[in-house]
């Protein structure tokens, strides 16, 4: 049997200016405990978090980024988890056969405004692959190779489920009998998306 001896070197950091004299009390141990999580997790990053903001600032000039807020810059960068469902619409394109008015349309708009935001937002990654509208809303959706609209096309037979090409942001949709029908494969694609192969 072997035994293995570690020694560990303490070392003491102040976790605010004048901290090492500074008793940890009832009053105070909260601020203790935020400051000791902060340090915690601030350490074991600083050089990656470095590195992050360098390259960030090699792509995007400094003075461009600092007329924003934290929040409007991770707008910009990230877009909105909110869907303006009028301008989702709006910005979308029908193929096969399909349009504003088709019946089938009318069911999956009605199954998407029964949907709460959540299970939109799977709906928006499942066909575009992300889960997140441009700043700019839907008609800045992006696709592989540039500006691309949300697409439903026909497709498929009504015992299939919807597909997705997320090049493309185009939901492949079967032309289904009924509202119940287009609501359950369309939930079960949404829910189950990380058990089917996405384009």
């Amino acid at each position: 049997m072997t035994i293995f001896l570690f020694s560990y070197k303490v070392t003491e950091r102040e976790l605010k200016s004048g901290g090492a004299n500074t008793q940890v009390t009832e009053k105070n141990k909260k601020e203790y405990i935020e400051r000791m999580v902060k340090w915690r997790v601030e350490r074991g990053v600083v050089q990656q978090t470095e590195a992050l903001v360098r390259g960030f600032y090699e792509v995007i000039d400094s003075r461009l980024v600092s007329v924003f807020d934290a929040r409007e810059l991770e707008l910009v960068i990230a877009g909105t988890a909110e869907i303006d469902l009028n301008d989702w619409r709006n910005n979308t394109e029908y193929r096969g056969g399909y349009h504003d008015g088709h019946l089938v349309i009318r069911w999956f708009w009605a199954v998407v405004e029964r949907f709460n935001n959540e299970q939109r937002l799977r709906l928006l990654q499942f066909v575009t692959g992300t889960s997140s509208v441009p700043y700019e809303g839907f008609a800045a959706l992006r696709g592989s190779n540039g500006l691309r609209h949300f697409c439903i096309e026909k497709w498929g037979k009504i015992t299939s489920l919807p597909r997705a090409h997320t090049c493309f942001n185009r939901l492949d949709l079967p032309p289904y009998p009924s509202y119940s029908m287009l609501y359950e494969k369309l939930l079960t694609a949404v829910e189950e998306t990380s058990t089917f192969g996405l384009e």
